[in-house]
């Protein structure tokens, strides 16, 4: 239950006297990325950089992240499962009128109260329909990036809309908003890349920096340089002209890892950094990547679409070189974040709302087990939506979220220990292949009722236990309740925002 994970991490918490003192962080985040999409996984996707740091650092084999690109990012920021912070219902569309609640306390707000320069680069995707609802006022000091969860890479449009934007609070102390369309025509990776590299480069050493670097790459729309194309995908000669493409995006963003490293060795910074590098959701069924050997991709519940390619590196870490096999939720770094920093939320001035992660520092650096046993991958209840009131939150308007994508109704999908457990009505889709060279086996369809699968002797979820397991079923499905009175409920979410002069901006004032 969440509060099983709340007790974990206050004695998770105590074990940590030895962490290292506010070290610099570098989390990055790529986009809609396989499973199996990097070299270190078997793939023939370039990724030198990514293999080296994933080879000498560690690999969470277990690293569980929401099915879809905005709960994640929300879970990430907040340090709060979905279901608590508002976002268990899907993604944020372009016009949704809400975001994450001005409540919650983000990661950059904890970090900055504690001393962190911190600056955000690439995709936001936690909303923006207020100004207080974007990255400079919730705890970044910079911004520079997209506001929604996708643009062109060249033109940084979405539809008609212009959404590549820098903001800052200038020396007199205003909020400046800077439309970067002189960078119109270069590649959205690239120009990530370099504002990372340059954040480095400027930073100060007197106080840690921490840096949310969220690439776009490898989302659709799918676009690539020709020359890159060339460079990467030459080995490719099965794959089709949509797995190419897709392959030189996920290079190209490993080439721009690779500088970002090579600017924090050049500044005397990488012995005090840590790196933590995953993906916010599989790939999509039906698209170029590949989430082999796991089932099911992005928007669906199976392991290929919650289990986000993950690694950390740092020579801080006492142990690496090792595949850790524990229980990891995105939420978790939130927690470690804090204990990193020495932060003691009961001091600061906004109310720290209750955490769901875990201090995972030791697991990570020392291979010592966490003992987590329950993951909870997603669930949803139509009860706790409603039409007429407004939500618990300190915004002014009531929001609405009618945009989901499969129509599913009451769902439970958890996992406990070694079992992994469906109830309710839930999307179950099928598998892809090896570097999706093969296709898709399986339709995605709809079920419903029980399933329970052994992910220690099934890991791709094909031999249903149930009817064989009924006391592990019973077990966990008792859980299901005490999760539910943890759910934040939610209001109808209108799509209320238009385009102004072909550009996305906030457009409710609070």
């Amino acid at each position: 239950m969440i509060s099983g994970w709340i007790l974990l991490s206050c004695v998770s918490g105590l074990l940590a006297s030895d962490m290292p003192k506010r070290p610099n962080i570098l989390l990055i985040v790529s986009d809609d990325q396989g499973y199996h999409d990097a070299g270190f996984k078997g793939s023939d996707i370039l990724t030198p950089n990514i293999d080296k740091l994933a080879g000498e650092g560690v690999v969470l084999e277990n690293h569980y992240v929401m099915p879809q690109c905005s709960p994640t990012r929300a879970s990430l920021m907040s340090g709060r499962h979905a279901i608590r912070n508002g976002f268990w219902k899907g993604n944020i569309p372009p016009a949704g009128e809400w975001g994450l609640r001005l409540n919650e306390t983000t990661m950059a707000e904890m970090l900055k109260r504690n001393g962190y320069k911190t600056h955000a680069v690439g995709k936001w995707h936690c909303g923006f329909y207020s100004w207080q609802h974007t990255p400079v006022q919730r705890g970044f000091d910079t911004f520079l990036g997209g506001f929604l969860g996708a643009q062109k890479y060249f033109s940084h449009k979405r539809g008609a809309g212009f959404d590549l934007r820098e903001n800052y609070y200038n020396e007199q102390g205003e909020f400046v908003e800077e439309l970067r369309k002189d960078l119109n025509g270069v590649y959205n990776t690239n120009i990530f890349t370099d504002r990372a590299v340059q954040i480095i480069s400027d930073h100060d050493q007197s106080d840690p920096l921490f840096m949310y670097l969220s690439y776009t790459a490898p989302h659709h729309p799918f676009e690539i340089m020709g020359s890159d194309l060339k460079e990467y995908t030459g080995h490719m000669s099965k794959s089709t002209s949509k797995r190419k493409t897709y392959a030189a995006m996920i290079s190209v963003m490993d080439r721009g890892i690779g500088k970002v490293v090579d600017a924090l060795e050049e500044q005397g910074m990488r012995d005090n950094t840590l790196i933590v590098f995953f993906s916010d959701n599989g790939a999509v069924m039906g698209y170029p990547g590949s989430n082999y050997p796991l089932r099911g991709g992005k928007h669906g519940l199976a392991e290929g679409a919650v289990r986000g390619l993950t690694f950390v590196n740092s020579p801080m870490l006492k142990t690496t070189g090792y595949t850790n096999k524990d229980l990891f939720h995105v939420t978790d770094w939130y927690k470690t974040f804090q204990a990193l920093a020495g932060d003691k939320p009961k001091k600061a001035n906004k109310e720290q709302l209750p955490l769901d992660g875990m201090n995972v520092w030791n697991s990570i650096a020392k291979n010592q087990r966490l003992g987590r046993e329950d993951i909870l991958i997603n669930m949803r209840v139509p009860e706790k939506i409603h039409d007429d009131i407004p939500e618990p939150r300190i915004e002014k308007r009531a929001p609405r979220d009618d945009i989901l994508e499969f129509k599913t109704s009451n769902f439970f999908v958890i996992r406990h220990k070694n079992w992994k457990l469906y109830s309710g009505r839930y999307l179950l889709q099928g598998w892809t292949s090896e570097n999706n060279l093969d296709g898709f086996k399986g339709a995605s369809k709809l079920e419903s009722g029980v399933k329970l699968f052994d992910l220690d002797t099934d890991p791709r979820e094909e031999r249903d236990v149930s009817a064989s397991n009924p006391g592990v079923v019973e077990e966990i499905l008792a859980k299901k309740e005490g999760y539910e009175e943890e759910m934040t409920w939610i209001g109808k979410r209108p799509n209320t925002g238009k385009l102004k002069n072909n550009l996305w901006k906030p457009w409710v004032e609070l």
